[in-house]
This record gives structure tokens, sequence and C-alpha cells, in this order.
């Protein structure tokens, strides 16, 4: 599993642009900026969009305020689902990361194994604060949003 101090792996995820589907460049898109990216397990499941996302829209305001230049979600699921969440939730601030095969998520360490609920391999749910490309911060929870919600992020930042 990543840790921290070590830089985020260089990868492509899929972002919806105005003309469809593009491809989000980790390395460059995460190179002098700081960045608070969280994960969930999947875009429409019950905690991540009751909770978890929104807690995210609602911060938007203060999280950029309090230093960050972007909020990400990312899931495992792909572009045109995580485009259609976004909509759904009013998340136009937030970037809305497809990580569609979980490669990005692999590569981090941070994906599940969800098969007994017939979701596949997953991301776990998690937040990060990266700067300049570097990991400074995760919060991970397996249960329940008391490490990675948005307010729990905030105070890190």
């Amino acid at each position: 599993m990543i840790s921290i101090g070590s830089p985020l792996p260089a990868g492509h995820l899929k972002v919806m642009g105005e003309n469809g589907p593009e491809l989000f460049d980790t390395a460059e898109q995460f190179s002098a900026k700081k960045i608070v990216l969280f994960a969930v397990p999947g875009a429409f499941t019950p905690t991540c969009s009751a909770a978890h996302l929104p807690g995210y829209v609602v911060a938007y305001d203060d999280i950029i305020a309090a230093g960050a230049d972007a909020v990400i979600c990312l899931s495992v699921n792909d572009v045109f689902v995580m485009h259609a969440w976004g909509q759904s939730a009013n998340a136009e601030n937030l970037l809305m990361l497809a990580d569609g095969n979980g490669t990005f998520n692999r590569a981090l360490g941070l994906d599940k194994d969800a098969s007994e609920y017939q979701m596949g391999t997953r991301s776990r749910r998690y937040a990060m604060i990266i700067d300049n490309g570097i990991l400074t911060h995760l919060a991970i929870d397996d249960k329940g949003l008391d490490q990675s919600s948005a307010e729990a992020i905030l105070a890190k930042l």
C-alpha cells in the first residue's frame, strides 16, 4: 500500500469532458497542485450517495479555501456512470474520475475484493491529500466515514 511521502503512481483515469470521455493523466494533473481525492466503493451505492459524496459537495468551498486546488471523487466505475452520478448529486465543482478497470487503485494498494456483494474488485473507501504529486495524508475507512469524510479531511488541510 502507498505510504505517506510516496509519489502517487503515474497512470490514466477517465473524466467526462465537453465532447465525451477524456484521459486524465495523474502525473500531469497532480503536479504543482494540492489535491483532495476521495474514493468510494461504487457510484450510486447507499453510503457513497447518501453521505460520502454529498459531504464533499457541501464542503467544497471550505476545502478550496483551506488550500486545495481541486477535489476529486474516484471510483471503480466507468466514466459514464461517474458523470451521471456527479450530475445527480450536483457535484459540478468536483472532478468525477473513473478507474474503470481498477488499475489505479491496485497500483495504490487500495483495491478490495467485493465479490461477496457481486461487485468484483472495487476501491476501498479512503481520502487523501496529495501535494505536488506526493501523498501527505491518507485516511481509510473500513466501515463508516469517520476518517475519510469531508469534515475529517478538511481538518487535515
